[in-house]
């Protein structure tokens, strides 16, 4: 049953329409009516694949403008790098007893990760952190023994992104931000997004872009005019 304050929304605002990007931010925000600072979400239905491996999308980016809420960062790392993990600014660092922790369900971060000589350990955690995204990955960065970027990295608003089927989603701003702000985390998003097509992809890659606050409708952005 939809509450008063989402029938409120739908009275007030037409989905059925695709917006144009700042029109699309002005409804996000207005619509954030939560007494809580929601998240403005982000979700990408993209033209690919997902049965084909050499189709799926994966990355990081750091957005112009953060993601304005606190990262808790977690760091697997031998004794000589846990120091330099606390110092870059790591709220968990551990080696063995961290790794039995998280095996037990403790997933109480953001970001995870892990000096390269952990890895063989950290490993038999992928039933716990690969469904939350936090799998430690050498790809994106997050497997290093420059533990110091990488957590800076992590602190400073950086994300991990993926599809899951046809779909990328991300927070990718919080609604008291400046509305310039959110303007320019979304048109950076989409188009790091672009520039990660899988060479096989043919005709549009980018189908539909969708925001919306945490707790609020899915608001469909015209493509057209975030790219002009």
């Amino acid at each position: 049953m939809m509450s008063k304050r989402m029938k409120a929304i739908f009275n007030e605002n037409d989905f059925s329409q695709s917006q144009s990007l700042d029109s699309a931010v002005d409804t996000a925000i207005k619509t954030s009516t939560t007494k809580f600072n929601e998240t403005i979400d982000i979700c990408l239905n993209l033209n690919i694949d997902p049965k084909n491996g050499e189709q799926n999308v994966r990355g990081k980016m750091k957005l112009p403008k953060g993601l304005g809420k606190k990262v808790t960062v977690c760091v697997f790392a031998s004794e000589d790098k846990q120091q330099e993990a606390k110092d870059a600014g790591a709220d968990i660092v551990g080696s063995d007893e961290l790794i039995q922790k998280v095996e037990s369900g403790y997933t109480d971060f953001d970001r995870c990760i892990s000096t390269p000589d952990m890895m063989s350990k950290v490993g038999k955690l992928g039933k716990v952190l690969g469904p939350r995204n936090l799998m430690p990955n050498p790809k994106l960065g997050s497997v290093t023994n420059d533990i110091k970027k990488a957590v800076e990295d992590a602190k400073a608003g950086e994300i991990e992104y993926k599809n899951s089927d046809t779909l990328v989603q991300a927070g990718i701003a919080k609604a008291d931000f400046d509305r310039t702000e959110i303007i320019s985390n979304i048109k950076f998003f989409v188009e790091t997004i672009s520039k990660d097509r899988p060479s096989g992809v043919k005709g549009d890659f980018i189908k539909k872009v969708f925001i919306s606050p945490t707790m609020g409708p899915g608001i469909n952005i015209d493509i057209n005019s975030i790219s002009g």
